[in-house]
């Protein structure tokens, strides 16, 4: 396991009921092909040395001493593999017969699992031939030639690498309190389930729900695997199933209904589990009480890494399938925020300046909504556009166009003449563009709103968003303070896409063309006078770092706590093809700097709704001292 991450994988082998031989071979066959693409544990459907199928034959003393040597022969087929091999097989223990999962490697037998749970209902009978664990006396036995202790008791397997794994069979997890659960509070990061699920109309979609719930409540791994073609159809169908999900986002699945065997093969990133775990008070207060035995695996020597996961370049942004929904969501959120704020206020006015800019402009379209929500006039929406030394005719054009199609309060300030005069009264020449120059426009816009919001009885709304306050990209008591601040966990590339969205809907028609050359439009403060043509010179980006890089980053430093080296390793494949390890690295570094040193900024932020699992609120999500040193990150980020 490298970076935290444990590549597994769920098998469905070919079977033919009671033909113990083929079977072993058939499970062989998929060990090795796991072996060869660096897989550390597989694990393989119930009863499939045997086959699920077998009924009365379950009684027949040939059929049970040939799995038992078929047991044997896998122990001696791994004796030189690496791989942790799962696999399920009819055991008897003292005078019962129990359903098992058995733990294999490097030759050895490591673990019994019985199945906790028997289904004996419709078409299944399992009573019939199986006893529970419930009902296991411990002791010793010898399977296959070696001693095993055998017993109830809740087994937890760790990896060399310090990856924890339990196993759960199939209908333990239909259970009301699935072993699972007590397995994971005590530790295990992945659970494994053998199963043979038959497949009737509807019950394949309430497994997967079941499977992404348990893994999502239990903050685990969960490798699935379920019989398939080569199972008895006296009765039923067993489609096979093999899925592998990770915290309730399914990794990867079979193709069921398959006449082929199939081998699923997944990463599970085993610091993104615990990462969760360790921020849930919950999980951490319900695992008093949990207990398992620990068994240790045997050492491997390390392999070479490869990633086979997909990484989104684009952590914040909705798939394409739920992308209308979502972005209905965060408006609503945004917008209900604001609705609240209004009312308990008693105010019927907002005060907004409008740049011709993102993060402007989706404040404004929050704004008109919230107001007609709640009943209110638009005209009671004061939009400011305050033109400086830097604003460009797009964005100028943009701004005014945007306020008088919203049939919005328009009013035009320029603030050229009141910086003028206090560059004069702080003795600063103009003509130097420095941190001065920029953050006397910013202030005093934000001075201009402030004084008209008491003028008009109404309130600041804030426009700055996530990505530039994790960057500290704002003005202290400039653009970064208002009264409400609608926009204050939406990311950078969140933004756009709600524009857009909120571009083609219908109530927003009219303003379609204008929001669409906004979001076209280069990120800048435009607080740098325009070029020779009237272009804008000043791109934060060419600044600060491309956005959808600084918002990755976030993403994975704030939501799961990774480690630069990890963040930078996954920031290469999400971004292959687009920007070179050295740029990554580049901008890693700033976003790591500029994170710590601007803390200060975070500390004191206007209220603001949050609208997704990352925020920067001093209130809720994020406390972290002022002063905290980088020099961990930065050392780490120079290492890589």
């Amino acid at each position: 396991m490298k970076y935290g991450l444990i590549k597994v994988a769920a098998a469905i082998p070919g079977i033919r009921v009671a033909d113990v031989e083929y079977n072993t071979q058939e499970i062989e066959n998929q060990i090795a092909q796991a072996e060869d693409k660096g897989v550390e544990i597989i694990v393989f459907p119930e009863l499939c040395i045997t086959g699920y199928t077998c009924q009365d034959l379950f009684r027949q003393q040939l059929l049970l001493d040939k799995a038992e040597e078929s047991l044997l022969a896998l122990m001696d087929f791994t004796r030189k593999l690496d791989i942790i091999a799962v696999v399920g097989l009819p055991v008897r223990i003292g005078s019962l017969l129990y359903n098992c999962a058995v733990v294999i490697q490097h030759g050895s037998l490591l673990g019994i699992v019985p199945k906790t749970y028997l289904p004996n209902y419709n078409e299944f009978y399992e009573k019939r031939w199986f006893a529970s664990a419930t009902d296991l006396i411990p002791q010793e036995i010898y399977l296959a030639g070696s001693p095993v202790l055998v017993s109830n008791e809740p087994l937890v397997f760790r990896t060399c690498h310090g990856t924890f794994f339990g196993i759960e069979i199939c209908e333990d997890v239909w259970a009301p309190l699935p072993p699972s659960n007590n397995l994971a509070l005590a530790g295990a990061d992945i659970i494994l389930n053998l199963s043979a699920t038959d497949e009737l109309i509807g019950k394949h979609a309430y497994l997967c729900s079941l499977l992404a719930q348990q893994s999502a409540r239990m903050m685990c791994g969960y490798v699935y695997s379920s019989c398939g073609y080569g199972e008895s159809t006296q009765d039923v169908v067993y489609g096979g199933n093999a899925m592998i999900y990770e915290n309730g986002k399914l990794l990867c699945e079979a193709d069921r209904f398959s006449t082929m065997p199939q081998l699923r093969i997944q990463q599970i990133d085993v610091d993104h589990l615990r990462s969760e775990r360790q921020n849930n008070t919950t999980f951490r207060t319900a695992q008093d009480g949990a207990h398992a035995r620990i068994i240790e695996m045997k050492p491997i020597d390390d392999r070479e890494f490869e990633l086979i996961r997909d990484i989104n370049p684009y952590p914040f942004i909705p798939s394409d399938a739920m992308m209308a929904e979502s972005c209905e969501e965060i408006l609503n959120i945004q917008t209900m925020g604001l609705c609240k704020r209004l009312q308990h206020t008693h105010c019927e006015k907002a005060v907004i300046g409008i740049s011709g800019g993102l993060d402007s402009t989706l404040a404004l379209l929050v704004t008109v909504r919230a107001f007609d929500k709640i009943g209110l006039s638009r005209k009671g929406i004061v939009g400011i556009t305050m033109p400086g030394f830097g604003t460009t005719d797009r964005t100028h054009d943009n701004a005014v166009a945007l306020m008088e199609s919203l049939d919005i309060t328009t009013r035009e300030i320029s603030i050229a003449k009141s910086v003028t005069q206090h560059f004069l009264d702080i003795d600063h020449d103009i003509n130097i563009h420095d941190v001065t120059y920029e953050n006397s426009q910013a202030r005093e816009r934000t001075q201009i709103l402030m004084d008209v919001a008491n003028q008009v009885g109404g309130m600041v709304i804030g426009t700055g968003d996530l990505s530039e306050l994790a960057l500290g990209w704002c003005t202290y008591n400039g653009d970064h303070m208002s009264m409400y601040a609608v926009n204050a966990s939406v990311p950078k590339t969140l933004v756009q896409y709600l524009i857009r969205y909120m571009a083609f809907l219908p109530a927003f028609s009219v303003q379609r063309d204008t929001l669409i050359d906004i979001v076209e439009t280069p990120i800048s403060p435009e607080l740098i006078p325009a070029d020779a043509d009237g272009n804008i010179q000043q791109k934060t980006e060419d600044l600060v770092g491309p956005y959808e890089l600084h918002d990755f980053f976030l993403y994975y430093h704030l939501r799961l706590g990774f480690r630069p080296a990890k963040i930078f390793m996954l920031a290469q494949h999400a971004f292959a093809g687009k920007y070179d390890d050295d740029t990554i690295k580049q901008w890693l570094k700033t976003f790591c700097r500029r994170f710590f040193n601007q803390q200060f900024k975070r500390s004191c932020l206007p209220d603001g709704p949050k609208v997704g699992n990352v925020s920067l609120s001093p209130r809720g999500d994020w406390r972290m001292p002022s002063d905290a040193a980088s020099a961990l990150w930065l050392k780490e980020c120079e290492s890589l």
